[in-house]
């Protein structure tokens, strides 16, 4: 599975960005894709997730910001990005992993920065 993310940028403080991944097949029907983030000098940790049933999660710091999607026809997975801070500054990327399946699979990054 290859994952290709596009979307990110520069952005002012409050602003908003849509990010984008389309993984180029669904070997798994069950599967779960999401969106992580990294920023220098930290561990790349968990943003929004969303099971191929529609369930999603979220970390803390983004609820009620971000909202996750997903197009299954399109084997894409979305992040809507709302009221951004610089605190959200990060490489994005694009995961996915099918259930009972112990490989993971990771999209190149896209640059995210918030700034004035």
């Amino acid at each position: 599975v290859q994952l290709q993310a596009s979307g990110g940028g520069l952005v002012q403080p409050g602003g908003s960005l849509k990010l984008s991944c389309a993984a180029s097949e669904s070997i798994f029907s069950k599967n779960i894709m999401a969106w992580y983030r990294q920023a220098p000098g930290n561990q790349r940790d968990m943003v929004a997730a969303i099971s191929s049933g529609g369930l999603t999660n979220y970390a803390d710091s983004v609820k009620g910001r971000f909202t996750i999607s997903r197009d299954n026809a399109k084997n894409t997975v979305y992040l809507q990005m709302n009221s951004l801070k610089p605190e959200d500054t990060a490489v994005y990327y694009c995961y996915y992993r099918g259930l009972g399946s112990s490989r993971d699979y990771w999209g190149q990054g896209t640059q995210v920065t918030v700034s004035s």
